[in-house]
């Protein structure tokens, strides 16, 4: 009942005047409405579907059909509501300049990551899912955010998505780091992890099984991880943003260039704004 009264509270504060109420919701509320989004859209593409297979003459379909737009109409007030307040924010702003990052997933980030609690690019990794060393065992906690992890999985498909835009960044840096995986995977550098695979799950697809045998990774699996790989670019870039802005300095220099003998630095692009 106290969820119930706090959601209606919320919704409440956005319908009274959206736009500015937007810009003052606490980044809990934000996480609520992100979530909320994504919930509304997969409903109302279920009673879309639902309102097509349906015949014209059956009795449900004028309801189905209202639903439907009911759903559409919640949806584009909710991300109206995230817009506000991710361009109240400059990593906001700079986060819905990159090509194929819109509203909600800007607002997504804002609430998900915090500069005070991500002192390095890698803590953002490892809150979001990505860092691979980070193993969940049985009856552990999660180490990590599974909506943040989820944001990531769209974040990437969209830079996918969008890869053959001129305005696109990410889905070049996708395209580029595919095609030396594959080439990793072809060399026979991957066996080691195809062996791994095979030791530790019981894999009943022939295909799959063969070729693990053959010392390969499945192409499904070297998509994703160059997939992966620019999510992860990305999400440096946006600690860069998010750090720099609070803190009003440069982040900390990344572990592989401060001490591992690099000295090749990928810097945000469209920032400063």
């Amino acid at each position: 009942m106290e969820n119930q009264e706090a959601n209606w509270e919320l919704i409440t504060k956005l319908n009274r005047d959206l736009r500015d109420g937007a810009r003052l919701l606490s980044r809990g509320e934000a996480r609520y409405l992100v979530d909320l989004y994504y919930q509304v859209q997969d409903t109302r593409k279920r009673a879309a579907s639902q309102g097509r297979t349906q015949d014209e003459a059956e009795e449900p379909h004028a309801l189905v059909t209202w639903l439907f737009d009911q759903f559409h109409t919640l949806e584009n007030d909710v991300k109206k509501a995230l817009g506000a307040y991710a361009k109240s924010k400059a990593p906001g702003v700079w986060a819905q300049s990159i090509h194929g990052i819109g509203p909600v997933i800007a607002a997504g980030l804002l609430s998900h990551v915090d500069p005070q609690r991500a002192e390095t690019a890698g803590a953002v990794w490892r809150f979001a899912g990505l860092d691979p060393t980070v193993t969940w065992g049985k009856g552990e906690k999660r180490p990590w955010n599974a909506k943040l992890k989820r944001l990531c999985w769209i974040i990437g498909d969209s830079f996918v998505k969008h890869r053959n835009s001129d305005k696109d960044v990410y889905g070049k840096v996708y395209e580029e780091r595919k095609a030396l995986e594959v080439e990793r995977n072809e060399s026979g550098q991957f066996a080691d992890q195809a062996a791994h695979s095979l030791a530790s799950k019981k894999i009943s697809d022939a295909d799959l099984k063969a070729c693990l045998e053959s010392g390969k990774l499945p192409a499904g699996r070297i998509d994703l991880r160059a997939r992966r790989y620019a999510v992860k670019l990305f999400l440096s870039h946006y600690h860069h943003v998010i750090y720099e802005d609070f803190f009003e300095k440069k982040p900390p220099r990344p572990y592989i260039i401060e001490h591992g003998g690099h000295t090749h630095f990928v810097a945000p692009p469209n920032w400063p704004l």
